[in-house]
């Protein structure tokens, strides 16, 4: 018997059944034969993989599915939603250019494009994403792109996408699609150029991945794969594979929470102790329309606009907020959302805690305001739990 090569020990060699499950590629490199192999990957008449910083069978298979779902021509894996939008970003717009945001974003991707106006030189125009009347007149002979949600954070507001791409007529819309997933709404199909998700969130749905996906268009998508290896933004192999595998219950899941969240949502809007909420099922919602017209679906025509309901509490600032964590039962308080499990969040100390406390008012974003991430328990065990704990911070 011949001495063993610690160089292929734990390879198996080819066999002739496929596993039911996809494997995952847990290498930094691939082994090239020869240098004309490497010639034909590099210039993409050969399938293959190089260095996992560029590209991994698990990378591939993940953007493959992100593209099926979003009707796109090809996708793009990073390794959280912030890397896939700054990627994005830095793809398309660079010094001296000009950007268009929505006013009501995400906090860090506000935060995002404030560092690229203050370290980059990139003039960015911030727009009610409401009124595609604000976006078509913040236009510029070099404006590179539009960057709005489906649905605001934490405010719930509804963007109408294919409106906003008709405004900005070729100017490319890139729509953050984190809240709704393609099981809502694709972008794509109503004029957005590319869609981005931290897929951390619905896509993989369980709280044990840090991810970001793009689709778009092969040829954006190429360009921003080149700007994510540039910058090391590369999504770790096995996190892709338990986001692929969380794809396979999205569209039960989807439709559970957007249950049990309109349902909350009309049961919050009528409790003593909570002063406003945002969740555009409720007519009171400023985006209400909007989202009648845009995301109603079933044999009731009920609003299906995810998981995700942000509510004030009757005054009593942080420390009401901060006794209201206190008293909860089995909801804790998390910094992300879109768990299996209910979630609270504080938008005004988390992701809009690097504005200052005027900044926040002006948005909306109060210290009273909590944002509550719907899991997968039943609407009653949620319904109750919060009855009980708003009933005692009367108390």
């Amino acid at each position: 018997m011949s001495e063993p090569h610690p160089a292929r020990m734990g390879h198996i060699a080819g066999f002739s059944t496929s596993p039911s499950a996809p494997p995952i590629y847990q290498t930094t490199a691939f082994d090239i034969p020869d240098l004309d192999v490497l010639a034909e990957i590099y210039a993409g008449s050969t399938v293959g993989h190089i260095y996992t910083r560029d590209s991994n069978p698990n990378h591939s298979a993940l953007a493959e599915s992100i593209a099926m779902l979003e009707r796109a021509e090809a996708g793009a894996v990073f390794s959280s939603g912030m890397g896939a939008i700054a990627a994005v970003a830095m793809t398309l717009a660079g010094c001296g250019d000009h950007v268009i945001v929505g006013r009501s974003l995400y906090g860090v991707t506000l935060k995002l494009m404030s560092r690229l106006q203050q370290q980059f030189a990139v003039d960015v125009t911030y727009v009610d994403a409401c009124v595609p009347n604000s976006v078509a007149a913040a236009v510029r002979d070099n404006t590179k792109f539009c960057l709005i949600e489906t649905v605001s954070n934490p405010l719930l507001e509804v963007a109408d996408v294919a409106a906003i791409a008709t405004a900005l007529g070729s100017v490319p819309l890139v729509v953050d699609s984190t809240f709704t997933t393609p099981e809502l709404v694709r972008p794509l199909e109503q004029g957005a150029a590319i869609v981005v998700h931290s897929a951390s969130k619905y896509l993989n749905g369980h709280g044990d991945v840090m991810l970001g996906v793009a689709a778009g268009s092969a040829a954006h998508m190429k360009a921003v794969r080149a700007t994510s290896s540039v910058l090391g933004q590369n999504a770790n192999p096995f996190e892709c594979w338990l986001t692929q595998r969380g794809l396979r219950t999205l569209p039960l899941r989807v439709r559970q929470v957007c249950e049990t969240t309109a349902g909350l949502a009309e049961y919050l809007s009528t409790h003593p102790q909570v002063s406003k909420v945002y969740h555009p099922s409720l007519i009171a919602h400023g985006t209400h329309a909007t989202a009648a017209r845009l995301y109603a679906s079933g044999a009731n025509g009920e609003i299906r606009t995810g998981g995700i309901v942000s509510f004030v509490l009757n005054g009593g600032g942080k420390a009401a907020v901060t006794k209201f964590m206190q008293l909860l039962a089995t909801i804790p308080f998390s910094p992300t959302l879109a768990d299996s499990r209910t979630t609270i969040s504080h938008p005004a100390t988390t992701s809009h805690g690097f504005m200052t406390k005027q900044e926040r008012t002006a948005l909306g974003i109060v210290d009273e305001m909590i944002r509550l991430s719907v899991g997968l328990e039943s609407f009653e065990q949620l319904r109750d739990e919060l009855d009980a704990v708003l009933t005692q911070l009367d108390q």
